[in-house]
Formats: structure tokens, C-alpha cells, sequence
């Protein structure tokens, strides 16, 4: 069968377009010629032309006649034609960015524009904090830090975005994304209150980035019982002050329990049972004011009765009656028991570490109720896998908020100014349990956490999936960081930022001409392999209530003041250099030489 004739009307279509391009280059050719014509007529002395551009690029002769011919080549010729050019491809390097521009903007665009996110920006930001804060309800001027926390800028604006004083936070970013340069350190600098921190790093991280400027803010304590920052022993601190009642001594045993197994091995019955020991000896030695190292001596002595006494002395008569049962239960099963409680407390078997968490002489005591009503900053620094050492931060952290919950609810049910915890790899050192049922209230009592995950399923494996899903639903700002390769996870967050409509249009050819239609079809904003390329320096912010935003992060090294800070970060690090060294240095021997 023979093709079909082409149609008349595409053939008017060509010439129509050949058209087009003629006189997109003749015309801009014309008038360069004319005006390069007059230039070289300037400098070799010749007389103006009139405008003609026609005439100056097919007969220059004509309107430059004192001209040399070689002067008109160059001049109406050979430069009006590299202009072009320049000109051309200038123009198309142009439209390229703006092209790329456009399909990066048209993501954001639809994604918060500032009036969808205007909670979370300065002026509403600023009137929140002042009905939060009674201490700024008259105050004529409010400094920016004392309205809430930076969270980085609306993309692309000058939009401050910060999470207010009654936001509780999860922030997922993977390693080297930020996490700690754009949000844990930034919102340590800006906090108005007391601040806890978490961590198991200390040089060049926030520890020493952020210790100079908190001292000048109030007393600066240090807990670092495995020695990250090598730091010396200027404090105590008292883990059985709120285990004198049975619910306090459960939520201790439940942190030595969580720092030894993950969450879905902890329902087992040895890790229960060596659990329950744990906190029947943990409020016996409480009740008698004991150190805490004395439940390693009960724990490798069954036998010893000095605990059931203590319970049945101070009316825990039944909390004895289970001891009593355990010690005289089969030999095989207490065996079992005691020897897994015994693993859970192996820390303190570590002298260096019991030390910190035992009455010290000349050393002052950390005291949680004071700390939470100062401007205070408590570092806590362990290492990851720390078994009963994290054990020990987590329960030292959860004794601060819990110390926080209880001046709040005496000052009338707020802390002002409000305590920022930030929970730096919470996944690793501080795994406290029930920290996603905290959340649902910890905001509400002027205690704003941030906890900080390298990835979603990490929260999981502390928590479980229900605990971690509950944290979740919980925060009311997220923040999501660049290295998202979860891909459940990434679709989740694909779905939550949503859909748009996006423009299609389709063109088909038949033997009656061309024909063009234009339909709608729904597409994702950012679909998940976006999110898992999202750009260090970006994140996404989901808040309560509000539609998904892209952010700009604000490292602070790119902040007004980052000079000093780098000075004394770098001071701070060397200054935990030279402790390391002086303590693994080698050690003389008894006839002087080194070991």
C-alpha cells in the first residue's frame, strides 16, 4: 500500500516555520551589521549612517561609502556574525538553568509555599512564644532564639522555620548530613534554658563545638563515664535518688534492660526476670541509701538476706515475698535469673564507671530539681554498644525530664525558659523505653526534645514498631535529612507529601493534519527516589497540621560568630588530645625508664 500523501497544511507548516527562522536570524544580523557598521565607521573617521538595517547588511558600500572595503568585511560582516552567535549561545546556556530551575522549583512550588508554613515563622513564632513564655509577655523586643528553635530556612526565601516551644521533635538524617553541624548544634547555641545532650562523640563534635558558649551561659556538667572526652570526674551523680518507690526502681531496671537487648527480646522471660531482680535490689538499695554497686555483691550472693530485710523493714512486703520466692525457687531457674541480671549491671563492675554514679568526696552531686531551673548544660557521652554505661546515661537523662515534668507542673504547668534535650544518637546511648509515650506530653510542660536517628528503622529495632510508630505520630515537627535508602520508608514519605496535577500534552498526525490535546494526571511531588537524592545542606519538615517543606539548613559554621567558635572547638579538641596522650603515655618504671 502506498504511504499517504503529506497534506497540504504541513507543507504550510514548514514554510511557516522556515519563515520564523529566517527572521529570528536576519533580523538581529540586520541591525548588528547596522550597528557595527556605525562603529567602524567612528573609528575610521567616516560619517553616521542613518538607521537602515537592511541596507547595512546587503549593500554597506551604499550608506558607508568613505569606508574601506576590508573596515566594512570585518565590522557589517564577520563581527555582527560572532555576535550572534555569542549572543545565541549565551541565550541557550540562559534557558537551560532556567529550565532546570523551573523543574526543581516546580516541586517546591507545589510543595509549602511560606503562607501553608506561616505557624512556624517568626511573627506567628514570636506571638506563640510570648502566650508560652510569661517571662516575655510584656517584653518590648524578643531576640530570636528566645521564640523557638532554628530549623533552617524555607527554600529558596529568607523564611526562618523554627519549631515553638511546645514542639516536640524526631529528626532522620543519616551520618554526614547535618544532623549535628545544622541542627543539634545551632539549637544548643539558641537555647534560652537548660540543655542536655547526648552523644558518643566529643571532639569536633557538639560537645566541644558548643561547651565554651554554654559555660558562658551557666554551670557546665560532664558525665563521661567511659571517657570519650577523657574528661576528669567534677561530678556525681545519685541514680537511686528516685528509686525509692517501686514504680522508680522499675523504670531503672528498665533502663539497664533496653541498653542490653533490643526491644524484641525484651518481653522473654529471663530478660523479665532478671529485670524484675534487678529492681527488687535496686529499691532495697535505695531505701537504705546504699551506693548502687551494692546489688553486684546481692547479685553474686543469692543468699545474702540483707535485701529482705531492708523490703520487708520499709513495708515492701510483697516486693520481698517475690525475692524470697526467686532465691528459693529451683536452683537451675535463680541461677538463670540472677545471672542474667548480673549481665545487665556488668558496668558497674567497672570501677571507672561506678565511680560516677557513686557518692564521691570533694566532688559536687548533680542534682536533676536543680539543674532543670537553671541555665545549666549537662553533656552525657557514651559509647555506642555501651551496655550498662548507656544504661546509666539513659536513666540520668530520663531522671532530668522527669525532673523537668515535676518543677512544671509546680511552676503552674510550664518550664520558663522552656529545657531542650537533644537526644543525639538516642538509638545507641540513650535507649529510654518509654520515650515515645513522653512524647505526647513532654511539649505541653516546656520540655522540647529532638531526637536524632540515622534512619527510621533504627528507632524501630529500640522501640519496636509500634513504639516507634508512636513516637512518630507523636512529633509534631519531623525532619528529614538527605540518605534516606529505606524504600519503604521513602514511599511513605513520598505518599505524606502528597500529589499534584501535572499538564500533559499529546500530539497525533492523520491524514486530516496535526492534532493536539491537553489532559490532567496526578503525580507525585517528590516521589521516593527524590526524597533518597535529596542535596546535603537539605531536609524536609513535616509539621502537625501543615503541608511538607523544604528546607535550607543553616550549618553553623556559615552563622555570624562561627570564628569563635571554630577557635574554641579546635581548643577544646586539642585540650582532649592532650589528656589522651597524657593518659596512655607510657609509664616509668621503677628504675626511671619507660615501660
Amino acid at each position: 500500500m502506498p504511504p499517504a500523501p503529506r497534506s497540504s497544511a504541513d507543507g504550510y507548516d514548514l514554510v511557516f516555520r522556515l519563515l520564523l527562522g529566517v527572521l529570528a536570524v536576519v533580523v538581529p544580523l540586520s541591525h548588528l551589521a547596522w550597528l557595527s557598521g556605525n562603529i567602524t565607521a567612528y573609528l575610521t573617521a567616516a560619517s553616521w549612517a542613518p538607521y537602515q538595517p537592511t541596507a547595512a547588511l546587503l549593500h554597506p558600500e551604499q550608506l558607508w561609502p568613505e569606508t574601506g572595503e576590508t573596515s566594512l568585511l570585518i565590522g557589517t560582516r564577520i563581527v555582527p556574525v560572532l555576535l550572534l552567535l555569542i549572543l545565541g549561545a549565551a541565550a541557550g546556556i540562559l534557558w537551560n538553568r532556567h529550565k532546570n530551575r523551573s523543574g526543581s522549583r516546580k516541586k517546591i512550588t507545589d510543595m509549602a509555599k511560606p503562607k501553608d508554613i506561616e505557624p512556624l515563622m517568626a511573627k506567628a513564632i514570636t506571638t506563640k512564644a510570648r502566650s508560652l513564655r510569661p517571662s516575655l509577655k510584656d517584653a518590648k523586643h524578643i531576640d530570636a532564639r528566645d521564640t523557638g528553635i532554628l530549623l533552617g530556612n524555607l527554600q529558596g526565601s529568607r523564611h526562618e522555620i523554627r519549631m515553638g516551644f511546645e514542639d516536640v521533635a524526631v529528626a532522620i538524617m543519616a551520618p554526614r548530613s547535618g544532623k549535628t553541624t545544622s541542627l543539634a548544634i545551632p539549637s544548643i547555641l539558641g537555647a534560652p534554658g537548660p540543655v542536655l545532650l547526648t552523644s558518643n562523640k566529643a571532639a569536633g563534635d557538639a560537645f566541644t563545638t558548643t561547651y565554651d558558649a554554654r559555660a558562658e551561659a551557666g554551670r557546665v556538667w560532664t558525665m563521661d563515664p567511659q571517657q570519650i572526652a577523657h574528661a576528669a570526674r567534677a561530678m556525681w551523680w545519685n541514680p537511686l535518688a528516685s528509686a525509692t518507690t517501686l514504680d522508680g526502681a522499675n523504670r531503672l531496671a528498665g533502663h539497664f534492660l533496653a541498653a542490653s537487648v533490643d526491644a524484641s527480646q525484651q518481653g522473654d522471660f529471663w530478660s523479665k526476670a532478671g529485670s524484675n531482680i534487678l529492681s527488687q535490689l535496686l529499691l532495697a538499695a535505695a531505701l537504705d541509701q546504699r551506693p548502687i554497686t551494692d546489688i553486684m555483691q546481692w547479685l553474686a550472693f543469692p543468699a545474702d538476706r540483707t535485701p529482705l530485710d531492708i523490703l520487708r523493714d520499709h513495708g515492701f512486703a510483697a516486693v520481698a515475698a517475690q525475692l524470697k520466692g526467686t532465691v528459693e525457687g529451683p536452683p537451675e531457674t535463680r541461677d538463670g535469673i540472677y545471672e542474667t541480671a548480673r549481665q545487665y549491671a556488668a558496668a558497674l563492675l567497672n570501677t571507672e564507671i561506678a565511680a560516677w554514679v557513686t557518692p564521691q568526696k570533694d566532688v559536687p552531686e548533680f542534682r536533676p530539681a536543680q539543674f532543670v531551673t537553671s541555665t545549666d548544660t549537662l553533656y552525657l557521652l557514651s559509647k555506642d554498644g555501651g551496655g550498662g554505661a548507656s544504661a546509666l546515661i539513659a536513666a540520668c537523662a530520663d531522671s532530668v525530664m522527669r525532673a523537668a515534668t515535676a518543677q512544671a507542673e509546680r511552676a503552674g504547668g510550664r518550664l520558663d525558659p522552656p529545657m531542650l534535650p537533644v537526644l543525639d544518637e538516642a538509638a545507641n546511648v540513650c535507649k529510654i523505653s518509654d520515650l515515645p509515650d513522653l512524647y505526647s506530653h513532654l511539649g505541653s510542660r516546656g520540655i522540647i526534645p529532638i531526637t536524632i536517628l540515622q534512619s527510621y528503622r533504627q528507632g524501630q529495632k529500640v522501640w519496636g514498631d509500634a513504639g516507634m510508630d508512636a513516637m512518630w505520630s507523636a512529633s509534631t515537627v519531623k525532619v528529614i535529612g538527605s540518605g534516606i535508602d529505606d524504600p519503604d520508608f521513602a514511599d511513605k514519605l513520598s505518599r505524606l507529601i502528597g500529589d499534584h496535577d501535572v499538564e500533559t500534552t499529546s500530539t497525533s498526525h492523520s491524514e486530516s493534519g496535526k492534532s493536539t490535546s491537553v489532559s490532567m494526571r496526578q503525580e507525585r511531588i517528590l516521589p521516593a527516589d527524590a526524597i533518597r537524592a535529596l542535596p546535603k545542606g537539605t531536609a524536609l519538615c513535616f509539621a502537625t497540621g501543615m503541608r511538607a517543606a523544604m528546607l535550607d539548613l543553616r550549618p553553623w559554621y556559615q552563622e555570624p560568630g562561627a570564628d569563635k567558635l571554630t577557635t574554641s572547638s579546635a581548643r577544646a579538641s586539642q585540650a582532649i588530645t592532650t589528656r589522651a596522650v597524657a593518659k596512655y603515655a607510657p609509664q616509668p618504671d621503677d628504675h626511671g625508664t619507660a615501660a
